[in-house]
């Protein structure tokens, strides 16, 4: 499963650098850029998923690059920071779409809860449904309480029959699957919406890893497989990467 890349724009090389360390020990991936031209010229601006930018950089500052990339079409959550605390480039930065304005030093916590916000703010805007199949009460309730925070919409369902009955499951953009469960198990769930033309992303959870259902799960599609527990970071991760690639299902059953 490919992780999330983080851009860091900073013309401060210890700040730059430190940046990118810190983002990547929170499990993302991290590039960093000396100017805002090195990141409009490089390749991984397509593939940026949040942009932490210097307001004050020489040639393009922040907030020109930000319009750049606005005139381009270029949607991608930005993060501004800055040593220069400015309320005028502050809500300039803001009313522009940008995601929040940290002063630095900031502590790592506050970084982590704000890139987790813009990825979720850009998950939101696609207004998408998760859909959770899990026996489990606790299990269930917990994660689809989780994927909301994320700023996603949630249903949970006690079994695969009440998923299939239910009118949500052609508004579904991502299915949550427990692989153990009560008469159809996940697997199941699985052979029967691929038989019946839906080509929904498929998550597997499961606190019973077993080599040979975690093979059969993937060669039939399954875009992961999570061993329960699973941390908070690494449920946003998947779901950011499987709605990436997502296809509307075929038909209905």
């Amino acid at each position: 499963m490919s992780k999330r890349l983080i851009s860091v724009v900073d013309d401060d090389e210890s700040t730059r650098k430190s940046t990118a360390l810190l983002i990547e020990s929170f499990g993302f991936q991290a590039a960093g850029f000396e100017s805002a031209d090195s990141l409009l010229k490089s390749s991984q601006l397509q593939e940026t998923s949040c942009l932490l930018i210097d307001m004050r950089m020489p040639g393009m500052n922040g907030l020109q690059l930000q319009s750049q990339l606005a005139r381009a079409g270029n949607k991608i959550p930005i993060i501004f920071i800055t040593a220069y605390e400015d309320r005028q480039s502050r809500l300039r930065a803001l009313r522009a779409g940008a995601v929040a304005f940290l002063a630095k030093p900031f502590a790592d916590q506050l970084l982590l809860d704000t890139i987790r916000s813009a990825l979720s703010a850009k998950l939101k805007a696609n207004r998408k449904l998760i859909s959770i199949v899990d026996d489990d009460e606790s299990i269930r309730r917990t994660t689809m309480f989780l994927i909301q925070s994320f700023g996603l919409e949630a249903a949970a369902f006690e079994s695969a029959e009440d998923l299939l009955k239910s009118g949500q499951l052609v508004e579904t953009s991502c299915l949550i699957v427990d692989l153990q469960m009560p008469n159809i198990n996940g697997l199941q769930l699985q052979r029967r919406l691929a038989g019946s033309g839906y080509t929904i992303p498929i998550v597997f959870i499961t606190a019973h890893d077993n080599k040979d259902s975690r093979q059969q799960a993937m060669q039939a599609g399954a875009v992961a497989f999570l061993n329960k527990p699973f941390s908070d970071k690494l449920l946003l991760e998947t779901i950011c990467t499987t709605l990436e690639g997502e296809e509307r299902p075929a038909k209905a059953m």
